[in-house]
């Protein structure tokens, strides 16, 4: 048989029982579909943390005090000022203290709210842009300035229906001027507000509002994303140096780059996403395990056929190959459904429902593939059963 007759004569006997072909590639649709839609959110929940991560700001290194209960913060301003002279890395550096819960006044209304002592580079750092206003620069570091720049969730709270540039709030006890209104930025990697949040110059922060000397963390600006290694190296080794600690003594700091963030979470978005698609696969195997029943029940059905076919000068490859196609093409079918069912479920839940997914075109050949050699393997026992049969016997067959 010609392969042009082999698949006609295979979508004949399929339309012979359209409903049941449909219900037998009904479990191969699902299974499709639920793999793409499934590695699809995970995609796009990757693709999603990774733009986040990025926006925290450009070839971000991070230095931070101690976690452990037991462990005390020994950064200080000291640091920022060994690393910023002596490092050779930098593009860009902040100190940072971060008051958080803490209660703001503006007007007649008040606000539960961050506030963040930064340093003028703070904006550089974390690519943020200023929506009216300016920012505080080097002078009103230096002078301790009673200034502040607020977030859109802050202004909107504090200063509804108003321009709050000019206008005074009080931090704790401390009355600053507003003089800038950030632009927003949107929610964070774990769902917070970016845009609920005070920023003040850092020694303003540390002077006036938490009267400690110690600052939660330093945030660089790598010249250059290759470099990271380099420089985190050179810091470590200069705050090493500042902390006065020997060759064998445990560091009091912990150093974070961006790359390591992005991995990280780009490895468990990846376990999860291949999680959800082994799951979703199972439905794969049960949908060819349905072929491959009723692929049995075709072939007892057609029993006195195949003898009539056989006694005509049908080969026994002639038989295997028809109920072989039809096995293959049933799947197909089912996994082409499965692909335009999940280019439109993916579609509804990103246009409708805010959840960002990301289709791969391997994804949807792969599973094309999943597919047909899911009707090639689970067809493969009838088709042979099929082509066994004694030619006698089948034509005697009731």
């Amino acid at each position: 048989m010609t392969v042009t007759k082999l698949v006609s004569a295979s979508m004949q006997s399929i339309l012979r029982n359209k409903m049941r072909s449909f219900l037998t590639s009904l479990g191969i649709i699902i299974g499709v579909c639920s793999v793409i839609v499934m590695v699809a959110v995970g995609q796009g929940s990757q693709a999603q943390i990774k733009k986040q991560i990025a926006s925290m700001g450009t070839n971000l290194l991070m230095v931070m005090a101690p976690h452990g209960p037991r462990e005390a913060n020994r950064l200080t301003m000291a640091d920022v000022k060994k690393l910023r002279a002596e490092s050779s890395y930098l593009s860009a550096m902040t100190g940072e203290v971060r008051l958080s819960s803490t209660y703001v006044v503006g007007g007649s209304n008040y606000w539960e709210t961050s506030v963040y002592g930064v340093e003028p580079d703070y904006l550089k750092i974390k690519n943020w842009s200023i929506k009216s206003g300016v920012f505080f620069t080097d002078s009103d570091l230096q002078a301790r300035s009673k200034v502040a720049v607020i977030g859109t969730t802050v202004a909107a709270e504090l200063f509804p229906d108003q321009d709050p540039v000019g206008r005074s709030i009080r931090i704790l006890t401390t009355p600053l001027t507003v003089i800038g209104v950030l632009a927003s930025k949107g929610a964070s990697t774990m769902g917070s507000d970016q845009d609920d949040v005070i920023m003040v110059p850092l020694d303003t922060a540390v002077n006036r509002l938490t009267k400690d000397r110690k600052i939660d963390s330093i945030e660089m600006s790598i010249v250059r994303e290759d470099l990271m290694s380099e420089a985190q190296t050179e810091v470590t080794a200069i705050l090493r140096e500042s902390h006065k600690l020997s060759d064998t003594a445990d560091a009091d700091f912990e150093i974070m780059n961006q790359t390591q963030i992005i991995q990280t979470a780009s490895k468990t978005s990846r376990t999860l996403t291949t999680l959800l698609a082994a799951i979703a696969g199972v439905s794969l195997v049960v949908g060819g395990i349905g072929i491959m029943n009723i692929m049995l029940v075709s072939v007892t059905e057609r029993t006195r056929e195949i003898g009539i076919r056989m006694a005509v000068g049908a080969r026994k490859k002639d038989i295997l190959l028809q109920f072989l196609s039809e096995s293959v093409i049933l799947s197909l079918l089912g996994g082409l459904s499965g692909i335009i069912l999940a280019l439109f479920l993916t579609y509804i839940m990103r246009t409708f429902m805010n959840t960002p997914t990301l289709v791969s075109p391997v994804v949807i050949a792969a599973s094309a593939g999943f597919a047909a050699a899911v009707g090639i393997f689970f067809g493969w026992y009838p088709a042979k059963k099929a082509a066994n049969l004694y030619p006698i016997d089948a034509l005697r067959y009731e």
